[in-house]
């Protein structure tokens, strides 16, 4: 079944169009390239090393510029956001991570653009959930130009048959919206920027094997987290604390002081919902989540398509605090067209598309 009609939809069709121009935009956000004089590749778990004490004060402060809006966890609470659609855009977007080998910080970054997008967007509920698939298709692309020294092609990235399959020019105009939405923030301040400055701390970590262990297993729970709404209540050093702490089965009545600026009583209530939600026992941190499934080939690249629908996850909520953001609201976005309303299977550019 194609897309809504325009008829039927014209106010989110409308808002999704753009007429800037977008191989200007998409070359700005490139891959980065690996430095030659490295012998050593670069850190799957983190973007940035904070490499003292003045480092971390200066990602705590900004990290609140990097969240959703304050309002956003009550908004997926009371369902004003369609919190089934986005769950099944967080399954297809860590599925497509798990099969192309992504960074643990790619499939994060992409579930924190969606959320800071949905928190100034709500989208269609009824347009059969082409809105929420075209948003997950240019969060996953902006994520990975950002972190990953490869990264596939549009059409290629359109894995495990999603609903529908977007032209590569369709998903670029909409990477321009989610990014004047996000304030062109995308080097966001995340969980894995504090790792390699907590885990040391811990006083039972001595040797090297260990400390490999608890940074692996606490990026595991780190990414776990985007699957349960109530995480989004946490800043993002809050939840690194909270995943190493896990992960290291350190804690009890008086867990490490990881840094002063962090609130104890926010780490005791992540920790708990880590262990409630995503491990089976800590300290052990196997994370509560499914093997994803075998690879599917990608898709025929006509425009879009109708495929099988993704299962849905259900999302469980509790009672956190939610944090707070002096995030502003960016200005009306410039119109971005739909994706087409019927198949077409006219080749798309041909700098969009290997020949196999």
């Amino acid at each position: 079944m194609p897309p809504p009609s325009p008829h039927n939809h014209h106010s989110a069709s409308s808002s999704l169009r753009c007429g800037e121009d977008v191989s200007d935009a998409d070359a700005r956000i490139s891959a980065p390239s690996p430095d030659p004089s490295s012998s050593s590749p670069p850190s799957p778990y983190h973007s940035h090393l904070p490499s003292d004490d003045a480092a971390v004060v200066g990602l705590i402060d900004s990290e609140t510029h990097h969240m959703p809006r304050r309002d956003y966890l009550r908004r997926c609470r009371d369902r004003s956001i369609d919190v089934t659609a986005r769950q099944d855009s967080i399954n297809w977007i860590l599925r497509v991570h798990a099969h192309y080998r992504f960074r643990p910080i790619t499939a994060f970054l992409s579930v924190n653009y969606l959320d800071r997008f949905l928190s100034f967007h709500s989208l269609p509920r009824e347009a059969n959930g082409w809105a929420f698939q075209l948003l997950s298709v240019a969060c996953l692309s902006l994520a990975a130009k950002m972190e990953e020294p490869d990264v596939p092609l549009l059409l290629d990235l359109q894995v495990f048959d999603p609903k529908f399959v977007f032209e590569p020019r369709t998903v670029q105009r909409m990477e321009l919206w989610v990014m004047s939405n996000l304030n062109w923030r995308l080097r966001s301040v995340t969980p894995f920027d504090f790792l390699h400055s907590f885990v040391p701390k811990l006083p039972s970590l001595s040797c090297p094997p260990s400390l490999r262990r608890v940074l692996s297993a606490s990026s595991d729970l780190i990414v776990s987290t985007t699957r349960v709404i109530d995480f989004l209540g946490f800043t993002p050093s809050t939840i690194a604390a909270a995943a190493v702490l896990c992960a290291a089965g350190e804690g009890g009545d008086e867990p490490p002081v990881f840094h002063s600026s962090l609130d104890r009583e926010m780490v005791r209530s992540c920790r708990q919902l880590m262990e409630e939600y995503l491990v089976d026992t800590c300290p052990s941190a196997t994370v509560k989540v499914a093997e994803p499934e075998p690879p599917a080939a990608p898709p025929s690249p006509v425009g879009v398509l109708d495929a099988a629908a993704c299962k849905s996850c259900d999302t469980r909520s509790d009672n956190n605090p939610s944090a707070t953001t002096s995030q502003a609201e960016p200005p009306p976005p410039p119109p971005l067209p739909p994706p087409n309303k019927r198949l077409r299977f006219s080749a798309p550019e041909s700098s969009d598309v290997q020949e196999h």
